[in-house]
């Protein structure tokens, strides 16, 4: 029997978003029968206390929150996962302290989302993503070493993005798009020529309203890469 790999998924944050990250598991594997699909175990953890709120707030709660990924992801490869994915950018900030405690490789979402924006030969990159993820500037510091020039929101726009994210989508509405135009007008104007939708939740909105490629969604690339990691090929769409 070939051997593929089995994916472990470290969900929850939120709930929304992992079944979402899923789907999109299903829609890009290249399979033509329900064995040809991944098998993937799915640990949707409601419970781990909100990354921003930790990593923005006293060094115990940071460090309650990483404990917490850290139990989670150890779950998951003692069940047999071979390759492990987080559908949350911000939970990334402790991707390489978690990494150095596991035996099976963590698919790191910001750098993929990097490299994949860097091989479209794009050059200035928006971020829109939790205050959480912006304030520790892991994608900034991605893009910058990669020779890519990174744009954050002003903190007026930047509220906007926090309010589409935790007073819409992970309330279960489907998020403004009169809103969105806002931010998106500022990431245009400011000479952006893409922009990352670097929180799961904006990867929801994306579902559920028509975005033009000049939109980059590290979900569909943390997607991509789990399902090429554990053997399987990608389905055109």
């Amino acid at each position: 029997m070939h051997q593929e790999g089995i994916l472990g998924v470290l969900g929850g944050m939120g709930p929304q978003a992992t079944n979402t990250f899923y789907q999109r598991i299903i829609d890009r594997t290249q399979a033509e029968s329900d064995q040809e699909h991944l098998r993937v175990l799915i640990w949707s953890d409601a419970k781990i206390p909100d990354r921003t709120a930790g990593i923005l707030g006293t060094p115990d709660q940071a460090e309650a929150v990483y404990q917490h990924l850290l139990a989670d992801a150890k779950l998951l490869e003692r069940a047999g996962c071979t390759v492990l994915a987080i559908p949350c950018n911000t939970s990334h900030y402790f991707a390489d302290r978690l990494q150095g405690e596991l035996h099976i490789p963590l698919i790191h979402m910001i750098r993929e989302t990097v490299s994949a924006i860097r091989a479209m030969g794009k050059t200035t990159v928006g971020i829109l993503a939790t205050d959480g993820t912006v304030r520790t500037g892991i994608y900034q510091q991605a893009l910058e070493a990669a020779g890519l020039t990174p744009v954050t929101l002003p903190a007026q726009l930047q509220r906007v993005v926090m309010s589409i994210i935790y007073d819409e989508i992970k309330k279960g509405e489907t998020g403004s798009r009169e809103k969105f135009g806002e931010i998106d007008a500022y990431l245009r104007q400011a000479g952006c020529d893409c922009a990352i939708l670097g929180c799961t939740e904006l990867s929801v909105y994306r579902s559920l309203h028509s975005l033009p490629p000049y939109y980059i969604d590290a979900m569909e690339i943390l997607a991509e890469q789990a399902i090429l990691r554990c053997g399987k090929a990608l389905r055109n769409v």
